[in-house]
């Protein structure tokens, strides 16, 4: 019996030694083949909101802001949602010309009033894309949300997702005509402050309107907390900083990409790895935002935003390395 008790003993002393050899192992691996990845500059994985491991590979800056690209597009989405909650919307079926108020334009494509924030939220306007061969024309033209609201329908609104920084353009001229304030204004009241996040300015359009969709700048650690506020239901402590269900219709997919055949929410793509569901924003380059409920996770990874763009081989290098090293650890 003692012989028992003793072996019992061993075994509880020796487990936590274990418990942290294995977590160092899964960790040691995961930088080795993030190191290969020449783009990669930071890596953070979060479990239950806090750090278990944190790379600056590039010397960047965890804390630094960095240009998340088109990963904005995911903050703006949580801006639209504070914004329903704050009044400022009356919600995601609301027409995006009721929004924009004098600043749609009298040459505006017919049928643009069928528009809705929410198709807008899941890129599903239905109008000419903005993005890819027609990005030049769009940010160089002298009014960018005219621009927008005269390209010409090649589907219905609420039809196939079509990737467009101008859809995503047209909800911060909302915000900005709505709220009568600034998306930035906004961005740094409505999750700067509750959350302790820092919003440099980015780049406008020639009206002053901050680009919905694209070039904001946020730190990886920030990036985080805009992860965990998702992952806890948009709770903040016992505030919801959402309506009731955003983050449940934010995870709902509609469309689907044309370039991952993942489907897309309201700022989110549904994609899972290693068997478990997961939701994601990303930004050109390698600007990854990465959450998965089940396994209360956190992934942020910045890499190179700089032209030319590796593209979908380098998103799917990304997720490996979740699938192959972080799931199954914390599983």
């Amino acid at each position: 019996m003692h012989r028992f008790v003793r072996f019992v003993c061993a075994l509880l002393l020796t487990a936590p030694l274990l418990c942290h050899a294995q977590a160092a192992d899964w960790q040691a691996a995961l930088e080795r083949d993030a190191k290969r990845l020449d783009r990669l500059h930071t890596l953070i994985v979060a479990h239950r909101g806090e750090e278990i491991l944190a790379l600056d590979l590039q010397n960047r800056g965890l804390d630094t802001p960095a240009n998340i690209k088109s990963l904005s597009k995911t903050v703006l989405a949580a801006l639209v949602g504070i914004g329903i909650k704050q009044g400022v919307f009356e919600g995601t079926d609301q027409p995006v010309v009721d929004a924009l108020g004098d600043r749609v334009p009298t040459s505006a494509t017919d049928g643009v009033e069928r528009i809705t924030l929410g198709h807008l939220l899941s890129l599903q306007a239905g109008l000419q894309r903005t993005s890819g061969a027609n990005y030049g024309p769009w940010v160089t033209s002298n009014n960018w949300v005219s621009h927008v609201l005269t390209r010409p329908f090649v589907d219905e609104p609420g039809g196939r997702m079509l990737y467009s920084s101008g859809s995503s353009h047209l909800l911060s001229a909302a915000l900005t005509e709505s709220a009568g304030r600034s998306t930035l204004a906004l961005a740094r009241e409505w999750l700067g402050e509750p959350l302790g996040i820092t919003i440099p300015r980015w780049d406008r359009d020639p009206q002053g309107i901050y680009f919905g969709g694209n070039n904001m700048q946020m730190s990886p650690r920030d990036l985080v907390k805009l992860g965990e506020l998702y992952r806890k239901g948009g709770q903040l402590g016992d505030q919801p900083l959402f309506p009731e269900g955003w983050v449940e219709a934010s995870w709902t997919g509609r469309g689907e990409s044309a370039y991952t055949d993942d489907p897309y929410g309201y700022g989110w793509f549904l994609r899972p790895l290693a068997g478990e569901m997961g939701y994601y924003g990303r930004g050109y380059g390698g600007q990854v935002l990465y959450v998965v409920p089940s396994l209360a996770l956190t992934v942020v990874m910045t890499s190179d935003p700089t032209p030319p763009s590796p593209g979908s081989s380098y998103l799917r290098q990304q997720f490996r390395l979740i699938e192959e090293h972080v799931v199954p650890a914390l599983r």
